[in-house]
């Protein structure tokens, strides 16, 4: 599969339905030249005309599937912190 196939899909959260947005770019280890993460970034533009695109980076082991129109992610997990 091409990048330009794979950016032309939105990026969906599995658990809530939330739209993420579409791949930007992908991130490729040196060593392995496998694909570590997606570059996310929402296309819509929200307010100012020349406001930067929200950016975020999705794991390639949140991938849960690329579909022929979506590709279905894993909610990011978040460490919980402790309070004594």
């Amino acid at each position: 599969m091409l990048l330009s196939e794979i950016q032309m899909k939105e990026v969906v959260v599995l658990e809530s339905g939330k739209r993420l947005g579409y791949i930007q770019d992908i991130e490729i280890a040196e060593n392995s030249g496998a694909i570590q993460s997606f570059i996310i970034s929402d296309r819509q533009l929200r307010g100012a005309f020349f406001q930067k695109q929200e950016e975020r980076k999705v794991m390639w082991d949140q991938i849960v599937t690329i579909g022929a129109d979506i590709i279905l992610v894993k909610e990011e997990k978040k460490e919980k912190e402790n309070s004594d």
